[in-house]
């Protein structure tokens, strides 16, 4: 059985892949950054997937966090390189429908994950509910404080699906709970410095902010730091179910709440549909996950999802 090529992320503007071992099937896998903790879980999803079925896997991330135009130039890295089968997580939703064409020009097959591209051609899509776990998120955040109270919402990137689907959920959550009132709602791009300044103003813009809703966990504990920081105090959610969130609801960090969003899962399921994809098997048109909220009642039941190093089995995820 042949090892798989370990995680390599580009360093410079072209992908440093190690060649593919002689007859083995090749998997590229493009992730939107170095940075984002759930990047990384797909990385390693997809490098265990990989070991488990004998085939090589090579990684393309751009260096400059979700950056159109490095990743468009990593996608003709890897057209060049040939690969059997490309999974692909867009830095943007629309602006890569180009490079996407390439691909598809090439014949490389395309499994999409996470954010749902505007255009293109795939083979097969792992993807997850964001309207869902924007949804339901923000009615637990809502239910914790008796329906009343004021609120703001920290985006992601603004273009990206992921983001406007979850803020959708927040803002319809909203809709069920008139007496709370939106202060401001504004983009923090999932990282956690933007997520930080954005914090910041709002602290000294308004006197009193009871709630928090972050797209992703991320945001969510950068905004718990600069609360501790100014001696604020509000409840927060996020959305992942990251090990930072996980730890900051048992330590009654102002964390309610985050949404599943397993980076590790995405990883594991991308890459075995996309080997079957290769051997001609069967796979699913698309694979929605299944949304899941982890809060304190419920950490004994989920908490071992956020660091999982075994991948689960595609035929359960198809039945849920």
């Amino acid at each position: 059985m042949k090892n798989p090529i370990p995680v390599l992320i580009a360093l410079t503007m072209t992908a440093m892949v190690l060649p593919h071992g002689a007859g083995a099937e090749s998997i590229a896998v493009f992730t939107k950054n170095t940075t984002n903790p759930f990047s990384k879980a797909i990385r390693l999803g997809s490098d265990i997937a990989g070991k488990k079925l004998s085939v090589d896997i090579s990684h393309y991330v751009p260096t400059t966090a979700d950056n159109v135009a490095e990743q468009t130039k990593l996608v003709d890295d890897a057209i060049a390189k040939k690969p059997d089968i490309i999974v692909f997580d867009p830095v943007e939703n629309q602006k890569m429908v180009p490079a996407i064409d390439k691909m598809n020009a090439a014949n490389i097959p395309l499994i999409e994950i996470t954010d749902r591209a505007e255009g293109g051609k795939f083979v097969s899509a792992v993807l997850p509910d964001d309207y869902k776990l924007g949804l339901e998120t923000a009615r637990r955040l809502l239910k914790a404080l008796d329906g009343k109270g004021n609120v703001v919402i920290l985006e992601g990137i603004t273009t990206a699906t992921s983001s406007i689907e979850r803020v959708k959920g927040f803002n319809d959550a909203l809709k069920e709970a008139p007496a709370v009132k939106l202060l401001a709602s504004k983009s923090g791009g999932y990282q956690r410095k933007p997520a930080q300044d954005v914090m910041e103003a709002w602290i000294k813009q308004f006197p009193q902010i009871d709630g928090v809703m972050a797209a992703n966990d991320s945001m969510a504990g950068a905004i718990i730091e600069t609360l501790e920081k100014r001696n604020r105090k509000a409840a927060v959610v996020g959305i992942n179910g990251s090990k930072e969130a996980i730890d900051l609801i048992k330590a009654d960090k102002m964390m309610l709440a985050t949404g599943e969003f397993n980076g590790f899962i995405i990883g594991c399921l991308a890459t075995e549909i996309a080997a079957r994809n290769l051997r001609k098997q069967p796979v699913p048109k698309e694979l929605v996950l299944k949304p899941a909220i982890y809060e304190k009642a419920n950490l004994a039941k989920f908490e071992a999802r956020a660091e999982m190093r075994e991948c689960p089995n595609l035929e359960d995820e198809l039945k849920n």
